[in-house]
């Protein structure tokens, strides 16, 4: 009697295969680029130039020199560009005396190519790496350096000539890291040698306590001042008594 041979299975071989080829692909394999490619998003200042002169060099000058119309790029770093342009006050549709946050124009890989290209043009900040600060020590920097301005809640002012300091209540770790750097606008910048980075991190971490905002005190209207909330209150106090003399009237008759 013959004895047959088992039959081969290539399907299974197939799957096998497949299957060895999609783990590589999940965990990380070698990517499929072609040699030169620079990865989305990792800063290609090659790229950001093309960015840079189809959007932002009308204002700000084919090499960031600056023109009439916007100041000079060179030697802001790469911490400045990031920190207009995350927060959507880059690029302008009109021009303003204040630029005011908005929607980002860019991808976030677009931004970092822009990044990467103003960042060439002159030292300057480079963008800040936060790591968790001393509260304490945050609060007290903060009510030093930034509650004249954007109020001791972080609210925000109104400052002379109708300008004003914006509320911190939107402003990612990052971008208040950046805002102490660059100093956009009014802002005064605020170097390493005045503040460090791990005092830079401590105001970062109370204004995030900021942020969290709990009012465990009632209702806390918006947060908008101390000053502010005790007129409030006086008023809502004057106003129930005129309300409980007018019911004693009432009453009485």
């Amino acid at each position: 009697m013959t004895r047959r041979r088992p039959r081969t299975r290539p399907a299974a071989g197939l799957l096998l295969v497949l299957g060895v080829v999609l783990a590589v692909a999940v965990l990380g394999g070698p990517a499929g680029a072609a040699p030169g490619d620079t990865a989305a998003g990792s800063g290609d200042p090659a790229h950001g130039q093309v960015l840079y002169q189809a959007s932002c060099a009308g204002c700000h000058g084919q090499q960031g020199e600056g023109t009439q119309n916007g100041p000079s790029l060179v030697g802001v770093g790469a911490a400045a560009a990031d920190f207009y342009l995350q927060t959507g006050r880059m690029p302008l549709a009109a021009e303003k005396d204040q630029a005011e946050p908005g929607p980002r124009a860019f991808s976030q890989p677009d931004i970092a190519d822009l990044d990467a290209f103003v960042g060439s043009l002159g030292d300057g900040p480079d963008i800040p790496d936060v790591s968790p600060g001393d509260l304490a020590l945050g609060r007290e920097l903060y009510l030093q350096n930034c509650a004249a301005c954007h109020g001791s809640s972080g609210a925000g002012f109104t400052q002379v000539g109708g300008r004003y300091a914006p509320s911190l209540f939107d402003s990612d770790p990052t971008q208040v890291a950046e805002a102490v750097r660059v100093g956009p606008l009014l802002m005064p910048q605020y170097p390493e040698q005045v503040l460090d980075a791990s005092q830079v991190d401590s105001i970062v971490t109370y204004v995030e306590q900021l942020q969290v905002g709990e009012n465990r005190g009632g209702w806390g209207i918006a947060r908008i001042g101390p000053t502010t909330e005790t007129v409030v209150g006086f008023a809502a106090v004057a106003l129930l008594l005129v309300v409980i003399r007018l019911i004693g009237k009432r009453a009485g008759q």
